[in-house]
């Protein structure tokens, strides 16, 4: 009997050590979102800037990133855990630590609907109800596997964050078509940007601002247009309709199909863009065509 009694009392107090000292959250909330964990992260990105205080995000994946935020008077920690489940689904879970009132937490939470827990509801309907009217502002389909272009172009090369690519586009269009109309360069498509470097865990993103050119003697030479030949090259290709601040959602769709498909690629996106966004118009009605490059066999 005194074997069985120190047996359970080692369980309780395995028990009551892991709740209060180990376990790795105060609350737990599961849901459902509509998107794939790429576009589930960089929602959580741009709704994480709507808080008085804003604290970067601290990313190890767009599956798994925690998110820091001030409430009343403490600071709570969201652990982000994201698995896609298909194409346009993923199950979301959230582990939610109070900095400041974690072991009070944990001992009122088993007893009651604390104002803790409400409190996190709360937040993440909030940010599902913004994700679920960013989902409606574009559409992503892949269209499979196709050879990007070849072409000889005129290049600005940038550096930005993620969603300040489009401004980068918006500044430099008429300045680089300005410069090569005045010295008679005959454009040979629409724009496009090579991605050079894409930095998640930074938000970070080099590419160049291209326009293909005919290859001439008039070239100008300026200094911050470079020249450069596109060499066609198999690749995956998605088609994404919607505004270019947030045309990375076809970026991430891309590597899932390429995950899901045991396809190899390069995460150094090619966009091709068919309409003006200084032009305004419904953005649901830009078009752009997306190829994540496919990378070359060694044999």
């Amino acid at each position: 009997m005194r074997k069985i009694s120190s047996i359970i009392l080692a369980l309780v107090v395995g028990v009551i050590l892991w709740y209060f000292v180990l376990k790795p959250q105060d609350y737990q909330v599961n849901f459902k979102a509509k998107a794939i964990p790429g576009t589930v992260f960089e929602s959580v990105k741009a709704w994480n800037q709507g808080f008085d205080s804003v604290i970067p995000l601290d990313y190890e994946s767009p599956r798994h990133f925690r998110q820091t935020i001030l409430v009343n008077d403490s600071l709570q920690v969201f652990e982000w855990e994201i698995q896609r489940v298909h194409d346009s689904l993923s199950e979301v879970q959230v582990n939610i630590t109070d900095l400041d009132h974690s072991f009070n937490n944990r001992l009122a939470v088993p007893f009651s609907d604390t104002d803790f827990e409400k409190g996190s509801r709360r937040l993440l309907l909030d940010f599902n109800d913004f994700l679920n009217d960013h989902i409606k502002r574009f559409t992503v389909s892949i269209e499979g596997e196709e050879e990007i272009f070849s072409s000889f172009c005129a290049c600005i090369p940038l550096t930005t964050t993620t969603e300040g690519k489009a401004l980068g586009m918006m500044k430099n269009h008429n300045f680089l078509n300005g410069i090569l109309l005045q010295n008679q360069v005959q454009l040979n498509g629409p724009p496009f940007v090579q991605v050079v470097d894409w930095d998640l865990k930074n938000n970070r993103l080099s590419y160049n601002f291209c326009n293909p050119i005919i290859r001439s003697e008039k070239l100008p030479d300026h200094p911050d247009i470079v020249y450069k030949r596109i060499f066609s090259q198999n690749a995956l290709k998605a088609i994404y309709h919607g505004n270019y601040i947030t045309s990375d959602r076809a970026w991430f769709a891309l590597l899932d199909y390429a995950e899901e498909k045991n396809i190899p690629v390069e995460r150094t996106p090619i966009e091709v863009f068919y309409n003006n966004p200084n032009m305004g118009g419904n953005e649901l009605e830009w078009t752009t065509e997306v190829f994540m490059p496919i990378k070359e066999s060694d044999e």
